[in-house]
């Protein structure tokens, strides 16, 4: 039978960590699994987690400690301690729902692809102002149906095989503060070729902190989705790729921008979906412009 890595990095997040990982343990239609699980604050503030986790779990559960912060810093360390054939992602404020994992690997094997994602339900906190703004950003979802895409996704809520990873550190250090580390390895992997699909039936619930929804926090995530695509082409060369990306992104900042001002004073929640696009075109013109977004959590949590 196929064994799974569960892999969930977490960074000053432990009791949101201890959900997600309950709700992989939780996972009754997959059996052959093992749990891994990277601290990545520099004062180890999940470590009291993990010790009582260790104490509950029937299943093989392994943690380190990586101190330097940074997002492909833990990726890269959890990868160390992973000894499953496939590697499943699950973020730290993430819910696996019942059937998850099952769902991933069986995609997996009916169509061979070399990375498999799954919905994302977010969940914004109860009486947020803006929630509809916030779940709209970080919601993914997909065809109705699972099977191979020509699409990827984030890294959160997929499943690769651990022979993808082969190397020191196959995440690139580079985007530590930034992230995107994901955007560049499966951009690598459709230049090469892969096969890419979709798991209908795997969905997580993405659980939004209070900073999430505010529409400032917003619109910088939504600007740095719009980046993306202008920055592999970049990173592989392809410029042809990056001006049609560039000219697409000028004319959704007019459009969008300019019918975001039109509805704002009769429907704020319209407005603001209009906004979001009209952030991601702004992304795709100011693809060069660095965000940082590691270092926004560093900054507002001194150690």
């Amino acid at each position: 039978m196929t064994k799974v890595s569960v892999i969930i990095p977490t960074f000053r997040r432990p009791d949101s960590f201890m959900r997600a990982a309950r709700s992989v343990l939780a996972q009754r239609d997959f059996a052959d699994f093992e749990l891994i699980a990277v601290d990545n604050s520099p004062e180890g503030s999940a470590l009291p987690a993990f010790e009582l986790l260790s104490r509950e779990v029937s299943v093989p559960f392994r943690w380190t400690h990586a101190p330097t912060p940074g997002v492909a810093q833990a990726r890269n360390a959890a990868l160390m301690l992973a000894e499953g054939d496939l590697v499943a992602w699950l973020d730290d404020d993430e819910e696996a729902e019942p059937g998850w994992l099952a769902a991933l690997v069986a995609t997996r094997h009916a169509t061979g692809a070399q990375s498999v994602f799954g919905p994302v339900i977010a969940r914004a906190p109860d009486g947020a102002r803006f929630a509809s703004f916030g779940e709209r950003i970080y919601a993914r979802s997909g065809p109705l149906t699972s099977g191979v895409t020509s699409q990827s996704y984030g890294i959160g809520n997929s499943l690769q095989p651990r022979s993808l990873f082969d190397g020191a550190a196959p995440f690139d250090t580079n985007t530590d503060q930034t992230g995107g580390e994901d955007d560049r390895l499966f951009a690598s992997l459709r230049e090469a070729g892969a096969i890419f699909a979709w798991a209908a039936d795997a969905r997580v619930i993405e659980h939004l902190g209070q900073e999430r929804v505010r529409i400032r926090h917003g619109l910088k995530r939504a600007f740095a989705y719009g980046q993306g695509p202008c920055e592999n082409a970049w990173e592989q060369r392809d410029y042809l790729t990056l001006a049609r990306h560039m000219l697409i992104g000028a004319g959704q900042v007019v459009v969008f921008s300019a019918a975001s001002a039109i509805v704002v004073a009769g429907s704020t929640p319209h407005a603001l979906a209009l906004l979001d696009r009209a952030a991601r075109g702004a992304g795709k013109v100011f693809w060069f412009l660095e965000q940082r977004f590691y270092g926004e959590a560093l900054a507002a949590q001194p150690i």
